[in-house]
């Protein structure tokens, strides 16, 4: 070590005893630009690991830009589609619900079979094999199987697969395991997480599921991928016109599309947290490096003096100081980068839990390094520019002699000397406090900071939980809720209730509709329920069920939001199913939901609308739990069930996904959070001692314990954190709503709710973190070495 300072200049050997000397304040604030640095690469590098992952995938797989589902068309439709200008290629295709019977399980799992073309790939939506091989034309037994739920299973190539199509039992016999671009995010209809274990898609071959669901020269489903460039409305339109004859409900693009969906949710939540946090971090860094080196120039004048007396130039100096802070950032930037791209791919191993590609590799591009590194040279450049530049204005014979006391008698401590009711300690540290106003608001500013963090991250855990009581314990109470293949009469309804297990039961009529109103039009499913329902409701802002009016319509807030209606107006509701009437109804409620979107009606006026008679889709059950068993099992072998969610199975899950996912990404933040309020409390204190020791070790001379000037040390730093905690609360509850306003989407929308044991936590950690600075610090302390002190003043 010193050959290598040998090598050095005398200014850089300077710099390397003023950094070693120094190395806990360096280190604390290189921590801080760590923790900007770390959350900038975890979030703008999985943003685009993600993004071009899923261009990627698409791209090369040809995931459909259009789906227009029908009743029944002919297969000779297919070239009309195909000559639909904009059109690139098209496929016709089956799609059935079916029941999966999986030995010794007794839940019901459900899924969706879908066709593939006989003979060849797919022209849209291929698949991604990960083992075994396509469905054989002829083959009337061969599945390929989504990975997820073979994995699930424990399902291998030849391995026999139990399933209900529309009635039908078939056996059939796993050829391939398979990933596909429309499923990667494989989610059961009506659900909010993923469930491999009871929710799997199969592939069979066009033959085979055509005969098995009566769709023999036939298909249900058109899929559309269009030419570069190409808008998706007029083609949707082209195809509305061309298959409404055949019961078309309407096509709909990727925004409808529920797997991309939730895939364009999570980037853009990611894209939200990169704009919000890396800012906060690099800003608490630049003042920390202001501060810091403010402190040493302040404290090296006569060095400083000597400096240019020798004949070392103002430009010399300056760049002296401001090598200083760039060490100081370099370190930051290289434990950030380490620790971003860590933490970056375990989150990707986290992320390919739930969103199933071929690959998802957390890769940052060259232009998220090279913007890391500017963001953190402007940040430390920008803190350590104003003090290296008083650095260089010194004059030398001004430098080499000591900076004047301070003088209270001009300021707000000339009173505070007079406040009897305070000791003399006290009265010391409100002096202290009035002397360096604008150190004391930036410390109070970074420690807040903190605080707003910490709120601000922990009230995801607050609106999640609040998220979940809602849905699961106030708007969806049932055990069990049973779809049907196709509307059935009231009678079906009843069969079902007089299942084995059921304690009671609901019905409910689901139909596809179109809202406009004005030039607003949406897509949505519109719910008849029972009048008093209890199971399956809609819930307010109140947390009361909303009662569904004679003849009117209940909306969802956000669907109103859109659609621009409030409770009174009439929208026109065009039922894209049966006899397709076009309605015009009243919007008598608009409820706030925090989970989905929707409109509901009373299921009798809806089915006097629809003209259908007393007809419904399927119900919700509450079921015993001693003979659940026996209810899993007559429904698996129902004719009529097209599928069976488990409202229990989807709370645990939820709460799996709220677990792993978001806690983890929450106590990371949280983590940085602490880190900020490490590095400004400590920053405080350490700079505190060092510009005051000298006064210390006369205190300490004349007589005051080690006590008393402990607490006029930490005293400072007590009286600024106690007084950030409340503007931290205050400013976590604006970052709070903030979040609650940018990350809500169509599928969920956050509560702004706090709950008071988060402020607390928050108040906590910052208290401990205070606690556990000015502790080490008191050890410098008590250990200070009151000749050398006193001498170094002279």
């Amino acid at each position: 070590m010193t050959w290598l300072l040998r090598l050095l200049s005398p200014l850089d050997r300077k710099l390397a005893r003023d950094l070693w000397a120094m190395k806990g304040q360096a280190l604390a604030i290189a921590c801080v630009i760590a923790g900007g640095v770390s959350v900038f690469l975890i979030s703008a590098g999985m943003l685009d690991s993600l993004t071009e992952t899923r261009r990627a995938y698409y791209e090369r797989y040809r995931f459909a830009d259009i789906w227009a589902p029908v009743v029944r068309a002919p297969d000779a439709l297919a070239a009309d589609i195909r000559r639909i200008e904009g059109v690139q290629a098209a496929e016709t295709r089956i799609r059935a619900p079916l029941l999966f019977d999986i030995p010794g399980m007794s839940e019901p799992a459900s899924g969706e079979a879908i066709s593939l073309p006989d003979g060849r790939e797919p022209l849209v939506n291929q698949l991604y094999l990960m083992e075994g091989r396509l469905p054989r034309p002829g083959q009337r037994g061969e599945a390929v199987v989504i990975d997820s739920f073979a994995a699930a299973h424990g399902l291998e190539i030849g391995d026999t697969l139990s399933a209900t199509i529309r009635g039908g039992r078939s056996e059939l016999t796993v050829v391939g395991r398979a990933l596909s671009p429309e499923h990667v995010y494989t989610i059961a209809p009506g659900q909010i997480v993923p469930d491999p274990r009871l929710y799997g898609v199969i592939w069979m071959s066009r033959d085979a599921l055509g005969e098995a669901v009566d769709q023999d020269g036939a298909f249900n489903e058109a899929i559309v991928r269009l030419m570069p460039g190409q808008d998706a409305a007029p083609v949707i339109d082209r195809l509305d016109r061309l298959l409404d004859p055949y019961g078309a409900p309407g096509a709909y693009g990727r925004d409808d599309q529920i797997s991309d969906a939730f895939v364009s949710s999570e980037i853009e939540q990611l894209s939200t947290m990169g704009r919000i946090l890396p800012p906060i971090f690099l800003a608490v860094a630049a003042f920390l490096v202001n501060v810091v080196l403010s402190r040493l120039v302040a404290t090296e004048r006569a060095e400083i003096g000597l400096m240019k007396a020798f004949g070392y130039r103002d430009r010399d100096v300056m760049a002296h100081y401001l090598k200083f802070a760039g060490l100081i950032g370099v370190l930051g930037l290289a434990i950030g980068g380490g620790a971003g791209v860590w933490l970056g791919r375990l989150m990707a191993g986290l992320y390919t839990d739930y969103y199933h590609f071929p690959f998802l590799v957390f890769t940052a591009n060259p232009r998220v390094y090279l913007l890391a590194l500017a963001i953190t040279v402007a940040a430390v450049g920008g803190g350590a520019i104003l003090a290296a530049r008083r650095a260089a204005a010194l004059h030398p014979a001004v430098a080499m002699q000591p900076p004047p006391p301070p003088d209270y008698s001009r300021t707000a401590g000339m009173g505070l000397t007079r406040l009897t009711l305070l000791d003399q300690p006290s009265r010391m540290i409100l002096r202290r406090l009035v002397q360096w106003p604008g150190r004391a608001g930036f410390t109070l500013a970074g420690v807040a900071m903190s605080g707003a963090l910490l709120v601000g991250t922990l009230y995801f855990t607050d609106a999640m939980e609040a998220m979940v009581s809602s849905y699961f314990d106030q708007s969806n109470r049932q055990d069990v809720t049973v779809s049907f293949v196709e509307p059935r009469q009231r009678s079906a309804f009843h069969e079902v209730a007089r299942l084995p297990g059921v304690l009671a039961a609901e019905p409910f009529r689901s139909v596809a509709v179109r809202l406009y109103h004005g030039p607003a039009e949406e897509r949505a499913a519109m719910m008849g329920v029972t009048r008093g329902a209890a199971l399956s409701r809609m819930i307010g802002a109140d947390g009361r069920g909303v009662e569904t009016p004679p003849g009117g319509l209940v909306l969802s807030g956000d669907l109103a939001a859109t659609l621009g209606v409030e409770a009174g107006d009439r929208i026109r509701v065009e039922i894209t199913e049966g006899r397709r009437p076009v309605l015009e109804l009243p919007v008598a409620a608009v409820v706030t939901t925090l989970i989905g979107s929707g409109v509901q009606m009373e299921l009798g006026d809806l089915n006097a609308l629809l003209g259908e008679g007393e007809v419904v889709s399927g119900a919700h059950l509450v079921a015993d739990g001693d003979a659940v068993d026996r209810l899993y099992t007559a429904l698996k072998s129902a004719p009529g069930v097209a599928g069976v969610s488990l409202q229990s199975v989807a709370e645990r899950n939820f709460r799996a996904l709220m677990d792993e996912s978001m806690g983890v990404a929450i106590w990371l933040y949280t983590g940085f959070a602490g880190l900020i309020a490490i590095g400004v409390i400590y920053n405080s204190v350490r700079i505190s001692l060092s510009e005051s020791a000298h006064e210390f070790a006369t205190l300490r001379v004349l007589g005051f314990t080690r006590a008393e000037v402990s607490y006029i040390l930490l005293g400072e730093i007590g009286i600024l954190t106690l007084i950030a905690l409340p503007a931290g609360g205050l400013l976590g509850t604006g970052l709070a709503w903030y979040f609650a306003e940018a990350m809500s989407s169509d599928l969920f929308r956050l509560p702004f709710i706090i709950h008071p044991a988060t402020y607390g936590f928050a108040a906590a950690v910052i208290l401990v973190t205070t606690a556990l600075s000015g502790l080490i610090v008191r050890a410098r302390l008590d250990h200070l070495d009151l000749v050398a002190v006193l001498k170094a003043r002279e």
